[in-house]
């Protein structure tokens, strides 16, 4: 059990770190891009800052699932497209069950759907600023003109 604890902690540290700097670099983007979005560009800025966090979240995806496929003494996901379907299956928390890992490592896929949990819910606030900060821009222009 400590060993599954050690290891799920490396890994959701890794994952954390990754997101938080997927974040930084999605900001970063935003603002670059155009800090005052043009009404004409709201919906595609939505459109890139989404997609952009999906992809954060696939490369998390892949952290855990390229543990699972390279450790050797996690015998039980023998190929990538096995270790990555167990991977999405539980950071996504749909646990289909299809797959399972072995008492002595289970514990492992209960840390990684923690661990998803936490950055959807992260990624869920994050877009939501951001598409907050989109349409305020927006209305903020709307009311200065109609104050004119």
């Amino acid at each position: 059990m400590l060993m599954q604890t050690l290891i799920g902690a490396a890994l959701i540290l890794t994952t954390v770190v990754v997101h938080a700097f997927s974040l930084e670099f999605i900001m970063k983007a935003f603002y670059a891009f155009n800090p005052q979005v043009e009404t004409r560009w709201r919906a595609a800025t939505s459109a890139f800052v989404v997609v952009a966090v999906f992809v954060a979240h696939v490369i998390e995806i892949w952290v855990w699932a390229l543990f699972y496929y390279s450790t050797s003494s996690i015998n039980e996901l023998p190929t990538l497209e096995a270790a990555l379907y167990f991977s999405t299956s539980a950071f996504t928390t749909v646990g289909f069950g299809d797959l399972v890992l072995s008492e002595e490592w289970r514990l492992l896929s209960s840390f990684e759907s923690v661990n998803g949990m936490i950055l959807f819910g992260w990624s869920t606030a994050f877009i939501f600023e951001v598409v907050r900060q989109i349409y305020s821009q927006v209305y903020r222009s709307a009311a200065a003109h109609s104050l004119r």
